[in-house]
């Protein structure tokens, strides 16, 4: 197992030295969804590129920034944006997330992404609830990051998504009148789109909805004893499910329109948990 402690060791110690708080529950925002974080209140912000030995991210739409911010009395640890393994860099640069929010004292990790639809009922603008993860494609890189992995850890994989967080959500959304669908996310590595055939095998293996983040984050975080959940902003229908072009642009417009309703779900769950 990679020795994330004395690689980290830095970073972890100037966040710890210099967080106003100890956070409780980690957030993690992915493409167009950052603006969750402005409308809580911000006690202190980190630009990424400024904290030592944290990657930078090369993608659009992706702020990067750590902001410690309060939504009543809950004490949040916000990413804004995360770095992706298609950007070139080591899995165990692309699930800091889930290591600092442990290493903070988070006790919770909600991960957001934008992803392509594939089960027919998704459309663009649709918020759909993780009840399972797929990443095949990460086996060798996973194993390579947490080792042989104990009974407790093997215990907490099944914990994950976090049944009792995933209920949290689906009662927040029922009280919020927001329609919130439940699948399978399914991870790519990209850094392309994947094909039309690629898309119709995931479908034909139980897959919901397709991206290239999230699910690394998530096995990881459980690892670590985090409860784990998980929701996608439907941004675009997956290759072959439209015969629309699919562009990074269509995400961050689409994630963008439904900024409002997910922010209200999110602000919903974290006063709940």
């Amino acid at each position: 197992m990679m020795d994330l402690n004395f690689k980290y060791e830095k970073l972890i110690k100037f966040l710890n030295s210099t967080a106003p708080f100890e956070p409780e529950i980690a957030i993690v925002l992915g493409s167009g969804l950052g603006e969750f974080s402005d409308s809580l209140e911000t006690k202190k912000i980190f630009l990424t590129k400024d904290l030592p030995g944290y990657p930078v991210s090369s993608v659009e739409g992706h702020a990067g920034e750590v902001n410690f911010s309060v939504l009543d009395s809950k004490k949040l640890l916000i990413f804004r944006g995360r770095i992706h393994f298609y950007e070139g860099y080591l899995l165990s640069a692309c699930i800091l997330p889930s290591f600092i929010a442990s290493k903070l004292g988070c006790k919770k990790l909600l991960l957001t992404n934008a992803a392509g639809g594939i089960k027919e009922s998704l459309s663009p603008g649709d918020l759909m609830l993780s009840n399972s993860f797929n990443a095949i494609s990460l086996k060798k890189e996973l194993t390579q990051l947490v080792g042989l992995a104990s009974v407790e850890i093997k215990n907490n994989f099944l914990n994950c998504p976090s049944k009792k967080i995933n209920e949290i959500i689906k009662k927040a959304a029922r009280q919020e009148n927001i329609d919130l669908a439940e699948g399978v996310y399914w991870y790519t590595k990209g850094p392309s789109y994947e094909t039309p055939a690629e898309i119709q095998f995931i479908k034909k293996f139980g897959g919901d909805a397709v991206g290239m983040s999230t699910v690394h984050e998530a096995v990881f975080g459980a690892s670590l004893g985090l409860e784990v959940a998980a929701i996608s902003c439907i941004t675009n229908l997956a290759a072959g499910i439209s015969e629309e072009k699919l562009s990074h642009d269509e995400v961050k417009k689409t994630a963008e329109k439904v900024m409002h309703k997910f922010s209200g779900l999110l602000k919903k769950v974290v006063l709940e948990l």
